[in-house]
């Protein structure tokens, strides 16, 4: 027991740099103690004192502000940071070493008692502020669901999931979309540049424009050879040289 409450504490001052002693972590931490107050909440309601969980349930949400059914699982160093207005529903399952942040629902979108309601999040899942995760499916170990999504389908293992409702960015090599090095460091919020599709589509229409223009300039440059060759004219309006702002739209779309 001491040891997870050690691993607890551990994973926050690891994750928030705002952490400064253990003592903070303990005594200033809503989502440690939303953590806390959910185990007895959980074994309550697993031993068939459902109405005792629901109260234990209950004053976890009045102390901290962050709603955990007695009935959703909870893995180890799981990390509600801030989390003011966070739903976990029922049946919901929350792996080791998630990060959620405030605002977000684990919720379900049947009415059907006894079935699988709500979300199931792997392992390291960051599901950032504002999420909505609605229905029974999974999400996959190192997946990272992006500020305001709405997601409603499954998100598979190392991928991001952003927008309304939620677009699935893939993973690379089996790692998270954004990871670049052999060991990534924990991202706040799940959030890193190539994590808009839109903007990677536009960057993909820019860059292709770009190289057109490149090669009809060619064109009208080896055209142009060959007119004088023959003592032809070339029209004046040709376009010989490449006036296309590729770097700056680029940069106008977050490269």
């Amino acid at each position: 027991m001491f040891a997870r409450i050690r691993s607890d504490i551990q994973c926050i001052l690891e994750r928030d740099p705002a952490a400064r002693s253990t003592w903070e972590v303990i005594t200033c931490y809503p989502g440690l103690h939303a953590v806390w107050l959910h185990r007895p909440a959980h074994w309550f309601w697993t031993h068939g004192l459902k109405w005792l969980g629901r109260f234990t349930s209950h004053l976890g949400r009045f102390l901290t502000g962050i709603e955990i059914h007695p009935g959703a699982k909870l893995g180890e160093r799981v990390f509600f940071d801030h989390a003011m207005g966070t739903v976990v529903g029922e049946t919901a399952e929350i792996g080791d070493g998630c990060t959620i942040y405030q605002g977000v629902t684990l919720g379900g979108t049947s009415l059907y008692k006894g079935t699988k309601r709500h979300p199931t999040l792997g392992k390291d899942v960051v599901v950032s502020a504002g999420a909505k995760v609605l229905g029974g499916f999974v999400v996959g170990d190192g997946a990272k669901i992006g500020s305001n999504a709405v997601v409603i389908k499954p998100v598979p293992a190392g991928a991001t999931a952003v927008g309304i409702p939620a677009r699935i960015i893939p993973s690379k090599s089996g790692e998270s979309a954004d990871v670049t090095e052999a060991h990534p460091k924990f991202q706040a919020y799940g959030i890193t540049q190539e994590d808009d599709p839109l903007s990677q589509a536009m960057r993909s229409l820019i860059d292709n424009a770009a190289g057109q223009e490149h090669q009809i300039a060619l064109l009208w440059q080896a055209i142009e050879k060959l007119s004088l060759a023959q003592k032809d004219c070339v029209p004046a309006d040709a376009a010989k040289t490449e006036c296309f702002e590729a770097e700056k739209l680029n940069q106008l779309v977050g490269k």
